[in-house]
């Protein structure tokens, strides 16, 4: 293993609870990887939500202050039990936060070979999209074949993964969007019905799409705003699966509503499972999902690449909402030199 002790990286850190103004670019030591785990040269970083929640709440001992879930560079080093990596491969990864710096360290089991015809700045807005998708559908949801879905957010960093993906493998897809422009992306990504939830009663629109049945399962990532209209447009047996607390609107409608539909409530955070469980996850990708990418039939849609020293301004993007697609960190365009 090449030795990394002693060599320093930029990174942009969070310093403190608050808005993207808190992180700031610092020097810190480059990460040494343990026995199971690659170090990557990140040439791009993806930006999700749970960066900006994290930076938000502040650093703390179980996550850190180098935000970033995802990266895509080169492997510059692997620990003393990682076979089948060697240093310069292109990798791309989930990590367990760190992404937002030119080294990062991820468990190998969590890697993937970055296929020909894809970049960095592509492959780094994979993982987390990809591992959030199979997680909350095959995982939580237990999504089985011929059901149909609905999105919320169905133009995000999830949701045209989602769309793709699920399409590919069978599944009819809806999804809300929050304009006409993101209505028209959604469905030239797959979908078969999408709806400008700020003019559409999207509920009404899955029902009537479906004949009156409705869906088999929903992934929300809005909180509990939409509580009724969820479960209006499930199926009976239906599963409501939610990624985020929102805007912390509680879940609430009349028992009996959920009853009748026999329907099932429930939520995921990703960041937090188990290794071994991400691990099972990451199996599944490179059986089921990663010949799509590489096949191109799977693809990520990315709104913006931005430096890493202008991190805020991305997650300032992110909050308000009106992208679609990915937002791409660019750590290092290229110009890390590996460790000798």
């Amino acid at each position: 293993m090449t030795c990394v002790a002693e060599m320093f990286q930029d990174a942009m850190l969070i310093t403190a609870p608050g808005g993207p103004d808190v992180l700031q670019r610092r020097r810190i030591p480059v990460p040494t990887p343990a026995d199971d785990e690659l170090l990557i040269a990140v040439h791009s970083a993806g930006v999700n939500r749970h960066d900006c929640n994290q930076r938000r709440r502040g650093p703390t001992p179980a996550h850190g202050d180098v935000p970033g879930l995802e990266v895509a560079g080169v492997v510059a080093a692997a620990g003393s039990k990682v076979v089948g990596w060697s240093e310069g491969d292109r990798v791309c990864a989930l990590t367990d936060g760190g992404g937002y710096a030119q080294y990062g360290v991820a468990p190998a089991a969590h890697a993937f070979s970055i296929p020909r015809g894809l970049d960095f700045i592509a492959a780094a807005a994979l993982p987390e999209a990809l591992f959030t998708v199979w997680h909350n559908f095959f995982g939580v949801a237990a999504l089985g074949p011929g059901e149909s879905v609905l999105l919320h957010g169905g133009t995000s960093g999830v949701g045209t993964i989602a769309i793709q993906l699920l399409t590919a493998l069978g599944h009819r897809v809806f999804a809300t969007c929050g304009s006409a422009s993101k209505v028209q992306m959604a469905m030239r990504l797959g979908a078969v019905r999408a709806f400008d939830y700020r003019r559409e009663d999207f509920a009404e629109g899955v029902l009537d799409a479906t004949q009156g049945r409705g869906v088999d399962v929903i992934l929300d990532m809005s909180g509990g705003r939409y509580s009724m209209q969820n479960v209006r447009a499930m199926a009976r047996r239906g599963r409501l699966v939610h990624l985020s607390p929102g805007d912390g609107a509680e879940f609430r409608l009349p028992l009996r509503d959920l009853m009748a539909k026999e329907a099932k409530v429930t939520g995921s955070l990703l960041r937090g499972l188990p290794a071994e469980e991400k691990t099972f996850i990451a199996l599944r990708l490179r059986e089921v999902a990663w010949p799509l990418v590489a096949a191109g039939v799977v693809r990520p849609l990315i709104h913006a690449t931005i430096p890493l020293g202008d991190a805020a301004l991305a997650h300032t993007t992110m909050e308000e909402g009106d992208h679609a697609g990915k937002l791409v960190l660019e750590c290092s365009a290229g110009e890390v030199v590996l460790p000798s």
